[in-house]
């Protein structure tokens, strides 16, 4: 066939990612002429990319989301006579691939007699979750990032009609009600065939949405070319709702292991556009390393250690953890005196085996600047620091909840020689591990930190992310993934950012700053996981197998707690329907008694029927 395809890009930073060139470099075996229909504008490094590999480029205002992109460049293909085309291919960014060939696909529907064809099928839900679907429910339908139209469609009226009578698309559910969800049945309804590369068909009870929710399973036995990237970034719930929520973890160890496909483009794309803690979740970046693995294992890394010693009762301790460190690691201490300085070289001198250096900073910005100010001429000398310093936190009495953070801290960093040998591992396989920490804590007063991550810190982090220049997502609603205590190990490429800044003493707080809330103290800790990812590196959580074995007895009984007090409140209920009433105090607590009651089915008619009445009146 001679095949035209019509490309939909929008990048709100303007940039083309590699794996967009990737995906149109195969495409353009398989079609005679590429357009690209750029919503909005981009970089002068993707102009120069998009005109090299495409026919023509459309810039346009970004207004319509793809629906209006596609009406303007199948409008365009009109006025240059678009019957000269058999097939034109309507397909957009949202996909990465191809996995496999986009020929296979090609060839394969060129021998099926059909008026228009795409690569993956949405089956459906009998409810509209969005009231405002034409239909009343989601009809099966070809998903719209990859359209193909013949010319047994195109050249009728009809087909025309329904792009001249578009409503606006302002919003992205308008996009799904006026189009994707509709131009299936639209044109099925008037005896237009249609087909679907992959068969999902046997699939459809278990989720109407296989692409999102199966991407591994249509890869691995459908030979499914693409997969979604919102797989890294999508609404968590609509994952847990149905799964365990592995899809992503899953899908990308698959391609991974068998080499399908170049998981840089992946990282490169989502680290930029995403939330740290969106990609944390879905990709589920917690790492389990077994203290008790005495395996050995020699590095090329250059790495140290760090600390920062301010209570001389610390010394011993810090010193013992400080020996799970391979021998031969140099080690950096600070700490602010030189009394205090006398007794820390005098704690260390039996530690054979390592380089100590104790070095003198000034207790203006604590751990902190010790970290980024008094070791900043040391760090760009290793490719892996790990930094610790010593935990008290007497401000919470008993003094045990203040031993148990430290606990926390340094079991989940410096546990034992194995551990550490394990973390050094990650840091060589992973390559774009920038960052470990212990997961944030959670005992005594600490259980407020988990949904009140910012603090009081989230205005004063985003005023210094946007004067530092960092670029990537922050939101409020959305945590950091940061090392609440300040114990983690860092790749020094993912902190050259924080380390470029060259900060001085004079930009932290003196003394006595107290728990002060919102010092730059706390921004900056709030930060350095932005900064890794800022530099294309994520960040993770890291806790030894005895320490995660506790996590989960812990989280547990607090969930059971809730749970439990919450039923009694609320009644036995959907998690969903439990989370809104609590969210809203109570105040809809009969209309999501009378949800839970009904059924999701019965309840979206119900309100469907109530807009339908209102739009009326």
């Amino acid at each position: 066939m001679k095949r035209a395809a019509l490309f939909f890009m929008y990048d709100k930073q303007g940039i083309v990612d590699r794996y967009v060139l990737e995906l149109l470099k195969d495409i353009n075996t398989c079609v005679d002429r590429l357009i690209i229909i750029v919503n909005g504008s981009i970089n002068d490094e993707g102009v120069k990319a998009f005109d090299k590999i495409s026919d023509k480029v459309i810039y346009r205002e970004n207004k319509g989301f793809d629906v209006y992109a596609y009406r303007y460049g199948l409008s365009y293909l009109r006025s240059k006579d678009i019957n000269v085309w058999d097939e034109v291919v309507m397909f957009n960014f949202t996909n990465f691939g191809p996995v496999y060939p986009f020929s296979e696909a090609f060839d394969k529907m060129d021998g099926i007699d059909v008026d228009f064809w795409g690569l993956t099928m949405h089956h459906g839900m009998k409810e509209d979750p969005y009231c405002r679907c034409r239909y009343g429910c989601i009809p099966e339908h070809i998903q719209s990032s990859f359209i193909a139209v013949r010319k047994s469609l195109f050249s009728k009226d009809e087909f025309w009609d329904y792009w001249d009578n578009m409503p606006a698309i302002d919003d992205y559910v308008d996009a799904i009600v006026n189009h994707e969800a509709v131009f299936t049945k639209y044109f099925s309804d008037m005896g237009y065939r249609y087909a679907s590369y992959v068969d999902t068909l046997d699939l459809k009870d278990i989720h109407p949405y296989p692409l999102m929710m199966m991407p591994k399973f249509l890869i691995e036995e459908r030979r499914c070319p693409v997969f979604k990237r919102k797989t890294f970034f999508n609404y968590y719930e609509e994952f847990l709702d149905v799964s365990t929520g592995c899809q992503a973890k899953e899908l990308y160890d698959y391609l991974k292991d068998n080499n399908l496909y170049d998981t840089n483009l992946i990282w490169e794309s989502i680290l930029r556009t995403g939330n740290m803690y969106d990609i944390k979740e879905r990709m589920q970046l917690n790492y389990i390393l077994d203290e008790n693995d005495n395996e050995e294992h020699k590095s090329e890394l250059r790495m140290a250690l760090m600390m920062h010693i301010y209570f001389t009762d610390k010394i011993e301790y810090c010193r013992n953890y400080a020996m799970s460190m391979p021998k031969g690691t140099d080690i950096y201490i600070s700490t602010d005196t030189e009394e205090k300085k006398c007794e820390i070289e005098k704690g260390f001198e039996k530690l054979c085996g390592y380089k100590v250096n104790v070095v003198l900073t000034k207790n203006r910005g604590r751990d902190v600047s010790a970290l980024l100010v008094c070791f900043s001429p040391y760090v760009k000398d290793y490719d892996l620091v790990c930094f610790v310093h010593d935990k008290k936190a007497y401000q919470s009495y008993p003094y045990m909840i203040g031993e148990q953070f430290g606990y926390h801290c340094f079991e989940n960093t410096l546990a034992t020689s194995g551990y550490v040998n394990g973390i050094i591992k990650l840091f060589e396989e992973e390559e774009r591990l920038g960052l470990l920490t212990p997961p944030t804590p959670h005992h005594g007063p600490y259980f407020k930190i988990i949904g009140n991550e910012w603090t009081e810190n989230f205005n004063n982090t985003v005023k210094k992310a946007k004067q530092w220049k960092l670029s990537v997502p922050i939101e409020e609603d959305k945590p950091t993934v940061a090392p609440f205590g300040t114990c983690f190990w860092f790749r020094t490429k993912a902190l050259e950012g924080a380390y470029e800044l060259k900060l001085g003493y004079d930009d932290f707080s003196p003394e006595p700053i107290g728990a002060n809330d919102g010092d730059i103290m706390h921004v900056i800790e709030r930060l350095y996981p932005v900064f890794a990812q800022e530099k294309g590196y994520y960040s993770a959580w890291v806790m030894t197998k005895r320490y995660a074995s506790a996590e989960i007895t812990n989280l547990y009984h607090y969930l059971r707690d809730y749970n439990t007090d919450l039923f009694g409140r609320y009644g036995v209920v959907e998690r969903d329907v439990l989370r809104r009433s609590i969210a809203n105090k109570g105040k809809i607590g009969i209309k999501n008694r009378i949800h839970a009651l009904l059924g999701e089915k019965t309840y979206s008619k119900i309100w469907a029927m109530k807009e339908k009445i209102i739009k009326k009146l």
